[in-house]
């Protein structure tokens, strides 16, 4: 067995050390609010049907469907705004996980993000 290797069950691991000072990420917590969050969104889905899929659960404010700048296309994922914060928990609750067109909806409430930083989910 010269010249050869063995691996016997090992696992090998990592670990890199980032200095704070590169690190200017905030995280922040989901908090309940009356502002959800809505990923998983098909492609075709815009903010009239976004809108219809959540009337029935209270007054919706404000819809908003992100699309991308340069192709116009859906990022996949958009916000709707209730008037207040038990109607939106009520829509998380029923709605996460549930398909709109044909694709299962992510519900969160939307996270606070402070202008110019990027936020990061732990």
């Amino acid at each position: 067995m010269k010249n050869s290797l063995v691996f016997v069950a090992t696992t090998i691991s990592k670990r890199f050390h980032v200095p704070p000072s590169q690190t200017q990420f905030r995280f922040y917590c989901s908090l309940p609010s009356n502002k959800l969050f809505v990923g998983g969104l098909s492609w075709s889905v815009d903010e009239k049907s976004l809108k219809d899929a959540f009337l029935s659960f209270g007054d919706v404010t404000e819809v908003r469907v992100v699309y991308d700048k340069d192709s116009g296309r859906s990022r996949g994922f958009g916000f709707v705004i209730f008037s207040n914060e038990d109607d939106a928990k009520c829509a998380k609750d029923a709605m996460d996980g549930k398909a709109l067109l044909g694709r299962p909806l992510r519900i969160n409430y939307a996270l606070k993000k402070a202008r110019g930083v990027p936020v990061v989910v732990p």
